[in-house]
């Protein structure tokens, strides 16, 4: 997921598992989501280990705008995204089951737009 906080914008998507290739591929649609006028994106991420993968750096070639920061380790408090996970988890998943990945994917999107 991605938060624009001066807006509370927040995009999320669904992936089948954590992978560096669907990270990518999240940080491009992000990429599309973000008007053109906008020149720089600051990305501040946690120290997972895909969030310093080879892939990202090829990124960053590409994507001039995009500058990424790291919050220090054991300080997820200061990522302003965390107390959105926690809004996701309970809008979209808690005390709720799911038969198809297509009803969690509905699901993530319905709260993500509320």
């Amino acid at each position: 997921g991605a938060l624009w906080e001066t807006t509370g914008d927040c995009w999320t998507q669904c992936y089948p598992q954590r992978a560096q290739k669907y990270f990518i591929d999240f940080l491009c649609w992000v990429d599309e989501q973000v008007p053109a006028e906008v020149e720089r994106i600051y990305a501040i991420m946690d120290n997972l280990e895909m969030h310093h993968c080879h892939d990202l750096l090829l990124f960053m070639l590409t994507h001039e705008r995009w500058e990424f920061v790291y919050q220090p380790t054991y300080a997820a408090y200061l990522n302003l995204i965390e107390p959105w996970w926690k809004t996701l988890r309970s809008l979209a998943l808690k005390g709720r089951r799911f038969e198809t990945w297509k009803e969690i994917e509905e699901a993530v999107e319905d709260a993500t737009a509320y």
